[in-house]
């Protein structure tokens, strides 16, 4: 397999792994917590950088590709550990609500009936994993492909 085969495959490993966590979304009506949110990001660098690895043809791409693939990875590590009680998830939330004009009473009101969706408590499993599981798992294996694209001459 060419260089480019192993980094088209590598990129369209994030863009579907990045796909099954909006299809989850938005189809399956799972909202993703905080963590889960954290490993997109990294998927969406590693296409960024697929495209312009193989516009480009900068060697250097491919090892930018497998930090991208290792940081959701650690990310998803670590989010199942939060899953399973192994590690203290984080304590911070976010929210985007509009407080300009808005009484105490109304934004109560909001804060209370807005959705909880917890780090600590897997949406989905499937053979005992948790989303975040398979994503650590199946981005390991793209940092894998990212270094053997990497390390290959042609």
């Amino acid at each position: 397999m060419t260089k480019a085969m192993r980094i088209l495959l590598a990129t369209l490993g994030s863009a579907g792994l990045l796909g099954g966590a909006f299809a989850f979304q938005y189809i399956g009506h799972m909202p993703p917590c905080h963590l889960c949110l954290l490993q997109r990001w990294p998927h969406g660098a590693a296409i960024v950088v697929g495209v312009l690895a193989i516009l480009t043809g900068w060697r250097f791409w491919p090892w930018l590709g497998a930090l991208a693939a290792a940081a959701t990875s650690g990310i998803g590590f670590y989010h199942t550990g939060v899953e399973r009680g192994w590690f203290t998830g984080p304590t911070s939330c976010t929210s985007q609500m509009a407080t300009q004009g808005v009484s105490s009473q109304d934004l109560l009101a909001q804060i209370m009936a807005a959705p909880v969706v917890r780090c600590d408590q897997p949406a989905w499993v499937f053979l005992h994993l948790s989303m975040a599981s398979w994503n650590a798992i199946f981005s390991a294996v793209l940092v894998l492909i990212w270094l053997s694209a990497a390390l290959r001459r042609d």
